[in-house]
């Protein structure tokens, strides 16, 4: 892929399918960050909109003039010497939470959604995603890219349609469980929602910009990127927020709002949500890879199958508590990375 062979569109359909994952797209994040905040939920996600527009354009910006292959070069320059190598720890960690927290996700879907064992619908992930990476970057960004449309388009029916089934929508001005929060704020909630995304997100958008010479392609990609993310996430909400408790109850709450509207709908959102799955576990697994090996090595194909393995034992933990528990660790740890990208900003470094 040439330096200019990049395109706006895909910039910002890559940074939103790195994203738009299990947490997102079956409705768990959203559940536990913002909706579980009634009302103020929506506070928290402006404020997560503005940290992905804005971050998001720094690190892409950060991988094209450091010609990064990988997200360590953007990590060490955010970070310096001591908090760079704090934070490509737990960025190292979380990718590997994250893409196990994928596998069980694609496990919940077959086990809610087709009544299949959860562990064949972990495998059968795990496979396409080691399958995948073994391509390379641009592997990864083509299948990313290409699952977007579909995902947010599938988002906007099952919301639109949801305002028809609902018998009481005043319920969204009475919903609030901030006990059950993943985090009690919900304006902490906006901001560790973002830096945990951007923590998983750095390792497709440092060499991501490093695809592309042109400034206002990655100023315009992390622009709609972050606009498209909080457009999915107000849709979501709304949609969560006026079926609860009862969404609360199942570990992939859009499916059981699809199932409300139609049987047929639900099953062509689980195929599309398993494809969104399938998109975050890839840019998961390659940063993962690529940190520790050379992109296309021997050594790199047998690393990005045995980290495949390792993840899909791990995502027998389970998906929602992986979500509830995992997640905003791994916020604090992307607070860091912010601050780091802060002082270069000020500092003009």
């Amino acid at each position: 892929m040439s330096k200019n062979g990049i395109s706006t569109f895909k910039v910002a359909a890559t940074y939103i399918g790195t994203v738009i994952g299990a947490g997102f797209a079956s409705g768990q994040e959203i559940l536990q960050f913002f909706v579980y905040h009634g009302i103020n939920g929506i506070i928290g996600i402006l404020i997560a909109i503005f940290i992905f527009v804005f971050y998001g354009y720094i690190i892409l910006r950060l991988g094209n003039r450091l010609n990064a292959s990988s997200y360590k070069k953007v990590i060490m320059k955010a970070g310096g010497p001591l908090f760079g190598r704090v934070i490509d720890l737990i960025v190292t960690f979380f990718l590997f939470g994250a893409l196990s927290a994928m596998i069980a996700g694609c496990g919940a879907i077959f086990k809610e959604q087709y009544e299949l064992p959860f562990a064949f619908g972990s495998m059968v992930m795990a496979v396409l995603s080691v399958v995948t990476v073994l391509t390379g970057i641009g592997g990864v960004i083509s299948a990313i890219s290409f699952v977007v449309p579909l995902l947010l388009l599938a988002i906007i029916i099952v919301s639109i349609f949801s305002l028809f089934y609902v018998p009481d929508i005043t319920v969204i001005t009475t919903a609030d469980f901030p006990l059950k929060a993943a985090v009690k704020n919900f304006a902490l909630s906006g901001i560790l929602y973002a830096s945990y995304n951007l923590l998983m997100a750095v390792a497709i958008l440092a060499p991501l910009g490093h695809k592309t010479n042109n400034r206002s392609k990655l100023r315009w990609g992390a622009v709609l990127g972050g606009m498209g993310l909080g457009l999915g996430a107000f849709l979501i909400f709304f949609t969560i927020l006026i079926n609860m408790p009862t969404a609360s109850l199942y570990e992939i709450p859009m499916l059981y709002v699809a199932g409300k509207i139609s049987p047929v709908l639900k099953l062509v959102y689980s195929f599309i949500l398993i494809a969104e799955i399938y998109t975050t576990a890839v840019g998961n697994l390659y940063g993962f890879a690529a940190r520790f090996t050379e992109v296309g090595s021997m050594k790199y194909k047998i690393f990005t199958i045995t980290a495949g393995g390792a993840a899909l034992i791990a995502s027998g933990f389970g998906f929602a508590k992986l979500v509830h528990y995992l997640y905003p660790v791994a916020g604090y740890g992307g607070i860091l990375m912010l601050i780091g990208l802060t002082y270069g900003i000020v500092t003009h470094k």
